[in-house]
């Protein structure tokens, strides 16, 4: 499958025309063969990483010629409503094309990542295999082309996201989500916040490697920054080989990482409504500070369309019931109750919602009560 790299030196990054030229020169050799095609965008709460827009083109310059269907990679995440799906996409894409992903109940197994490399990459802090669970869509062989679509941004969990997290995680099962959140978790974010060679990241390209080399997949990535309240695309990657996701990656190291002189004693974040409607989503403003935050600092969080906490119902009851105690409290929790050890990935969240001490967080929300802030 032949590469393509664009990058923009012009602060207001790829313009739109050179953007949908792009698009179409990265499916160009595949000219007249394409007659079935699965795209995997981000969803709502990834507006800012220009996948809605590029899903679109896509639909646009294929709709005429081919089946084109569309499945979020909503990972945990809860279901786009048709008004989010065009607010996300645009008019053109007809909500009736969008797929859902239900990541408990739509997936099957492919295989496992053996306890043994997992030992050896996570510095023997978790040793259990991991199963790697699809879509079962992505092993329908009826599509000429699967386009995993997604932003290559600084990430808590694997390091920089998307590239197989799109697939693993974004279209994967309960099982490959709660284990690549609880060792990213085990191994810490301080080490992995902004790096490629995370232990989840190793794990992912195992997975890839040993299990869906095969399928007809293509990566198309950016990498955004904001520029006067929009976003520019200033990096553009398309293909399938790792290499072009390491060149995402140091392209997004350079736009996406802040570094401070000295650590930060108050910082307030805003939460766009739009995007942010639960603390599993909106927790990036804790993940994307604590490095910067100074001991006994004050991270203030402006969250006006943030509802609840977890994002399907379950999740949400075990965070209120648990809630954001820190990372000790939650690994003696997980060894002493059943309902969070078998949800690793909310234990996960638990251990990086919570600044362990180190500072204060405080969540100003309008739908949520006192009591329910205070009790998660």
């Amino acid at each position: 499958m032949k590469e393509l790299v664009i990058r923009t030196s012009c602060d207001s990054g790829i313009d739109d025309i050179e953007l949908y030229k792009g698009l179409e020169q990265s499916i160009g050799h595949l000219a007249g063969k394409l007659k079935k095609i699965l795209l995997l965008p981000p969803d709502i709460t990834r507006y800012h990483s220009g996948a809605g827009k590029i899903t679109a083109m896509y639909y646009k310059m294929l709709k005429d010629t081919c089946t084109i269907d569309i499945m979020p990679a909503l990972g945990t995440h809860e279901l786009m409503s048709c008004e989010e799906c065009t607010v996300f996409f645009g008019s053109e894409v007809p909500f009736e094309r969008i797929i859902p992903h239900n990541w408990r109940t739509d997936v099957v197994k492919l295989g496992e990542v053996p306890g043994e490399y997992v030992s050896d990459v996570s510095e023997g802090l978790v040793c259990d295999p991991v199963d790697v669970e699809v879509n079962r869509l992505l092993m329908d062989s009826t599509y000429d082309l699967i386009i995993s679509i997604g932003q290559v941004v600084p990430h808590e969990v694997v390091g920089m996201a998307n590239y197989s997290k799109n697939i693993f995680v974004g279209c994967g099962g309960s099982s490959m989500i709660n284990s690549s959140h609880m060792l990213g978790a085990f191994y810490g974010m301080e080490r992995i916040m902004g790096r490629d060679n995370s232990p989840v990241r190793k794990v992912f390209d195992y997975a890839e490697e040993h299990f869906i080399k095969d399928i007809p997949l293509m990566y198309v990535l950016t990498v955004t920054s904001q520029v006067q309240g929009k976003t520019a695309i200033h990096g553009l990657f398309a293909g399938r080989n790792r290499s072009l996701f390491e060149k995402a990656v140091k392209l997004s190291q350079e736009k996406n990482l802040t570094f401070v002189d000295k650590p930060l004693k108050k910082v307030v974040v805003y939460l766009d409504g739009q995007e942010f409607k639960s603390t599993w989503i909106g927790n990036k403003a804790i993940y994307r500070t604590r490095m910067a935050m100074a001991d006994g600092g004050e991270l203030i969080i402006l969250a006006p369309g943030v509802k609840k906490f977890g994002e399907d119902d379950e999740n949400d009851r075990l965070i209120r019931k648990y809630g954001y105690v820190g990372r000790v409290r939650v690994l003696e929790l997980v060894k002493n109750n059943k309902d969070i050890s078998c949800n690793l990935s909310v234990a996960a969240h638990l251990i990086h919602g919570s600044s362990d001490g180190r500072f204060s967080i405080t969540y100003a929300v309008e739908k949520l009560t006192r009591d329910e802030v205070g009790g998660g």
